[in-house]
C-alpha cells in the first residue's frame, strides 16, 4: 500500500514539474515600455547577461527540485522492480512513474541544450560558455542511466549539472 501511495505522489509531482517546465518556456512578462533615446552596446550586453543569469538560475531551481524528487523516488522504483511479490497494480504504477520520469528528464535536457546554445551564440554570454559547456551531454548521460533502469545513478550527472550552472552564475558577475 505504501508503494502505491508513493507512486501516486511521485506521479503527481512529475505532472506538476512538467507543467512548471512548460510554463517556464512560455513565460511572457508585460512591463511598461521604457523610452530610451540611445542604446549603448554595454547596456544591451548587461541586459543580456542579466537575462542569461536568470535563465541559469531557473535551471538550477528546476534541477534541484528534480534531483530532490528523483532521490526519493529512484530507490522506490528500483526496489519495486526487484520485488517479485509486488502486485500487478503496483508494477503498472511503477512503469507509469518510470515513463513520466524519463519524459521529465527529456524536458530538462531540451532546456539545458537550449541554454547551452544561447551561451555559445550570444557574444555577451560567451565568457561564461566554458563553465556551462557540456551540461546537455551530462543530462543525456542521466537519461541513458534512467533508460537502463538505474534511476538512482542518474542523479550523479544531474548534480554535476547543478555545479556547472552555479559556476556559470559566478562567471557572469
Amino acid at each position: 500500500m505504501r508503494i502505491i501511495t508513493t507512486s501516486a505522489a511521485f506521479a503527481a509531482f512529475i505532472l506538476m514539474f512538467a507543467a512548471s517546465a512548460d510554463a517556464q518556456r512560455t513565460t511572457r512578462r508585460t512591463t511598461a515600455p521604457k523610452v530610451t533615446t540611445t542604446t549603448t552596446p554595454a547596456a544591451g550586453s548587461a541586459a543580456e547577461m542579466k537575462a542569461g543569469a536568470e535563465k541559469v538560475s531557473n535551471q538550477i531551481i528546476n534541477m534541484t527540485r528534480f534531483i530532490y524528487i528523483l532521490g526519493s523516488a529512484a530507490k522506490g522504483i528500483e526496489d519495486l522492480d526487484k520485488d517479485t511479490r509486488a502486485n500487478r497494480a503496483a508494477k503498472d504504477a511503477n512503469e507509469t512513474n518510470k515513463r513520466e520520469l524519463r519524459q521529465a528528464m527529456a524536458g530538462l535536457t531540451a532546456g539545458l541544450r537550449t541554454l547551452e546554445v544561447e551561451f555559445r551564440t550570444k557574444p555577451s554570454l560567451r565568457k561564461a560558455s566554458p563553465q556551462i559547456e557540456g551540461i546537455a551531454i551530462l543530462s543525456e548521460n542521466a537519461e541513458g542511466l534512467a533508460a537502463s533502469g538505474k534511476f538512482y545513478d542518474a542523479g550523479k550527472p544531474l548534480l554535476q549539472i547543478v555545479e556547472k550552472l552555479s559556476n556559470t552564475l559566478v562567471a557572469l558577475r
